[in-house]
């Protein structure tokens, strides 16, 4: 399995997701080596073996690596495949040009290479680097399937498969369409259409992520299968946390970018704060919008309801769980969405819109488009001024969010798995 963070270091969903799905895998009797660019020594490897890329030594007089490296097409990574660097970081990379597109071919084709394991300027060079360690794993290991996951890792997957023959099957957590709208980095784009191209099964991370796939990538619908995402139970309780505050608390937590729909936030909570101005509002997170959002809360008046707390993992999830009242996801395409379940799991009723793969299995959830504020902010209010209401959903979408296990997600895949190598060995 090949993946680009595994918790506790993560920058958003798609760790969380691997870390679950390997556990879950595990009690299927499936034993997973994962691959990560840079591993720190205190992951959580109690349902995997996990392999440090830059551990691996790759020696490129061998005549195999030389003719890998002769089918990888190097291609230039724009400043907007950042994804997860915030706006003061940013402009100090452009300031101390940093962001220069420059190949450093030496380095990549070294024996010995150090991933930063970050999404930062370097990370096409340590996209085809990590391509040619896993030609040198697939070379030495012992396994039956490749699971890549997301588009990072999908030219490693495709030379994994190259290397050893055996079948490739790629996660998709976010299309680039998702991540950037109609304004995609075409680069991208073709490196997720190619692993899934060269892929025996596609999984999906929900049924609106699988219908992308299809029509916007052409990939063919027999081989796409769709599996939810699940959470693993949470065994804190509220009276573990204190609130510090009288009043309702509503909450928004990931990454400040378009995908996610900041901005609607905003203007929601400006309405509910011109009805009741005894509401604080959090965001949780960090992003390339987050300089804009704080300009936007200021223009309207807001700042002392408004609260950033920056980029939290962890206990510090769990405690900004703990003070809410409300959770909201307002994004404008999510592929699935494990934070409302999070949320959900520590009884905090959700508001999330319909363009989301998560309001697929949802029942006990709030549900409205994206780009209707009236509709978030009358929801934002109802949960916060009616008890019944708010008592409800905490309820019955604590019960909910308790019955979807990874184990259930991993045994599905794990059939993919099965499907898959029974097709290649007949």
């Amino acid at each position: 399995m090949f993946g680009w963070e595994f918790p506790p270091h993560i920058t958003g969903g798609l760790g969380t997701a691997c870390f679950g799905l390997t556990k879950g895998l595990l009690k299927q009797d499936v034993e997973v080596t994962f691959v990560v660019p840079k591993a720190y020594g205190d992951e959580d490897q109690e349902s995997i073996r996990l392999v440090n890329a830059s551990d691996i030594s790759v020696d490129f007089m061998d005549s195999s690596f030389k003719d890998y490296w002769k089918r990888i097409t190097y291609m230039e990574i724009g400043s907007n495949l950042i994804p997860y660097v915030g706006p003061e970081e940013f402009a100090r990379m452009v300031n101390e040009k940093e962001l220069e597109k420059t190949l450093r071919q030496d380095a990549v084709l070294s024996k010995n290479y150090e991933f930063s394991g970050k999404y930062g300027k370097d990370l096409m060079e340590e996209v085809k680097r990590y391509a040619l360690v896993a030609s040198a794993v697939a070379a030495n290991s012992d396994f039956d399937v490749i699971h890549a996951h997301d588009w990072l890792t999908y030219p490693a997957g495709i030379a994994a498969k190259s290397v050893s023959g055996k079948p490739l099957v790629v996660h998709m957590h976010a299309t680039e369409f998702d991540r950037s709208g109609e304004n995609i980095n075409q680069n991208v784009y073709d490196l997720e259409r190619k692993g899934m191209e060269e892929a025996d099964r596609v999984v999906a991370v929900s049924n609106l992520t699988r219908n992308i796939v299809i029509n916007r990538y052409g990939i063919n619908p027999d081989k796409v299968v769709t599996v939810h995402n699940a959470v693993d139970p949470n065994f804190q309780t509220d009276g573990e946390y204190g609130r510090y505050v009288k009043e309702k608390v509503v909450t928004f937590l990931g990454r400040i970018t378009f995908q996610k729909g900041p901005d609607y936030f905003v203007e929601a909570a400006k309405k509910v704060l011109d009805k009741d101005p005894n509401v604080r509002f959090v965001m949780a997170g960090t992003g390339d919008m987050m300089n804009k959002i704080i300009r936007r809360v200021a223009q309207l008046k807001i700042a002392t309801k408004f609260h950033f707390t920056g980029f939290l993992k962890g206990n510090d999830v769990d405690r900004m769980f703990a003070m809410s009242d409300v959770f909201v996801m307002p994004s404008v395409s999510e592929p699935f969405g494990i934070v409302p379940l999070e949320a959900m799991r520590s009884n905090v009723p959700v508001i999330i819109s319909k363009q989301s793969g998560v309001a697929e299995i949802l029942r006990h959830a709030l549900k409205i488009d994206f780009w209707d504020i009236d509709a978030m902010a009358d929801a934002i209010y109802g949960l916060t001024h009616y008890e019944g209401l708010s008592k409800m959903f905490r309820r019955y979408g604590k019960d909910e969010v308790d019955s979807l296990k990874w184990e259930n997600a991993a045994l599905k895949v794990r059939d993919v798995y099965v499907e898959t190598i029974n097709e290649i060995t007949n």
